[in-house]
């Protein structure tokens, strides 16, 4: 048994198909398939079962590649610890984030993480919550960012900064000349929402749930921008991350965006990375520059129009659970 034998296996898989599998791993499909089967050989059991068109693991499958999973990792995570002990600030991050969260902010970000680690080869990924959970577990990713709570004991979080929500509304809506409301003034109201397996929607929801609104049946989003365009074209409200509504993001005239007044809604944003990894030290560090960005960039602009007349008090905030 060796590395390269195991590599082949979660690559199988991953793909479930021979031929990907053994683009993917750069070799021909006769040598892969020859590999695989002197592997149960040696192990004495199938690992996989071979249909015409497609591969299926056994119980017993399943459970080898979970180990191998983790051995390639640990092995991956030598060869990083080796190279950054030559030279702590170079090498690769495999970094994800989710779909509501990283166009947003990398704009933001990404200049000072080029300018503090100039050598870094920062490789981003983008995929739902619980898919970036898997990658994680999984060693395909170095670190991920997610909305807090998370609960896995084998996971270091390292809070980044809390983000709040701001309302959209269409232009003519009965609320868009207000500067700001309270979330009790949400109470009966219908807000658009992303579909099933956005964090963003799971956040929504526990807003829904505290202010006493609802989800409008019959519509669910894609992505934030479909939100957005709904919210142009007054189908309904909906909550939309202050990131998403700052430059280079451009304003939109048929939306008015409000704040909120005392206990406002937010979610709270942390980098997350294996306890057992090789790079945690340099993972710290790159949590660093998230969590100096300017803290004027989490605060909401209100659209011109619905300015508050008055003073706005001191919001306490109401962080909402991440999926």
């Amino acid at each position: 048994m060796n590395l390269r034998d195991l590599k082949y296996l979660v690559a199988l898989a991953d793909l479930k198909h021979f031929g990907r599998a053994a683009d993917a791993c750069f070799v021909s499909q006769p040598t892969l398939s020859t590999q695989i089967r002197k592997l149960e050989d040696e192990l004495g059991v199938a690992l996989v079962e071979r249909a015409p068109r497609k591969v299926m693991l056994t119980p017993a499958g399943r459970e080898i590649v979970d180990r191998a999973r983790r051995i390639v990792a640990e092995v991956e995570q030598m060869r990083e610890a080796a190279r950054r002990s030559r030279d702590p600030e170079a090498g690769t991050v495999r970094l994800a984030m989710f779909p509501t969260l990283g166009p947003y902010l990398l704009p933001h970000v990404v200049p000072q993480i080029r300018k503090r680690f100039p050598r870094l080869e920062l490789l981003l990924i983008e995929e739902k919550s619980p898919e970036i959970l898997e990658r994680l577990r999984s060693g395909k990713i170095d670190a991920g960012l997610l909305a807090l709570p998370i609960h896995d004991d084998q996971l270091h979080v390292e809070y980044l900064f809390e983000e709040p929500f701001v309302l959209a509304v269409p232009e003519g809506h009965p609320l868009a000349e207000r500067g700001s409301l309270t979330m009790d003034e949400l109470a009966h109201e219908r807000l658009l929402l992303l579909e099933d397996g956005h964090c963003l929607r799971d956040q929504a929801l526990d807003v829904c749930q505290l202010a006493g609104a609802n989800e409008m049946s019959g519509f669910q989003a894609t992505s934030l921008e479909t939100l957005r365009q709904m919210v142009a074209a007054n189908v309904g409200l909906t909550l939309l991350p202050v990131l998403a509504v700052k430059p280079p993001v451009a304003p939109s005239h048929d939306i008015r965006l409000l704040g909120f007044d005392g206990v406002r809604p937010s979610r709270r944003i942390a980098m997350v990375w294996r306890k057992s990894s090789a790079m945690s030290g340099f993972l710290s560090q790159l949590a660093e520059v998230f969590r100096g960005l300017p803290p004027a960039l989490f605060e909401p602009t209100l659209s011109a129009a619905a300015a508050p007349a008055a003073p706005a008090r001191r919001a306490r905030s109401a962080a909402i659970a991440g999926a």
